[in-house]
């Protein structure tokens, strides 16, 4: 009984998790307003570009709610570390690349919350290796607070901190 009243005021605090922005600029802000001509810059001293943790950030999301929804198995195939996770092209396929990249992440982020809404957040999945929606919604939270902190930096070295 104590965990149903519980749940609603657990979903209300992961949902805001999720959103990000609590503690520190939020994932709308790092990825707002990015100059094109900058998306694909990798900066001195750096591994990636603006391009690709974006991209990657999708990348892992999406395999993270495909993994959640495999109910009993069927379908989800692991991927190969790291190379299916981040793009090798540092720059965008077109102009329009990175408006999809956002619209995909939201949306997706969108998806996972109906999942813990309607789901059963401690149940160990049956398919997984201990996992549940809980760990999960916390695993792309802590993921994506970690990239979002690394756009931040690198849009500062590319002189595009704060967002215009």
């Amino acid at each position: 009984m104590a965990e149903e009243m519980l749940r609603p005021e657990l979903l209300k605090q992961v949902k805001a998790l999720l959103e990000g922005g609590q503690a520190h600029a939020g994932f709308s802000k790092a990825v707002g307003a990015m100059p094109y001509e900058l998306q694909g810059v990798v900066p001195a001293h750096l591994p990636y570009s603006a391009w690709q943790i974006l991209e990657h950030l999708r990348i892992a999301q999406r395999d993270i709610l495909e993994f959640s929804t495999n109910a009993e198995g069927a379908g989800y195939k692991y991927s190969e570390w790291p190379a299916a996770y981040w793009p090798a092209d540092p720059a965008p396929p077109d102009e329009r690349s990175w408006d999809a990249c956002v619209f995909a992440i939201v949306e997706d982020r969108k998806r996972f919350v109906a999942l813990l809404e309607d789901g059963e957040l401690t149940a160990t999945f049956a398919w997984g290796d201990g996992q549940n929606l809980l760990r999960e919604a916390l695993l792309i939270a802590d993921h994506a607070a970690y990239h979002v902190g690394e756009l931040i930096v690198l849009r500062r070295l590319l002189q595009a901190w704060p967002p215009q």
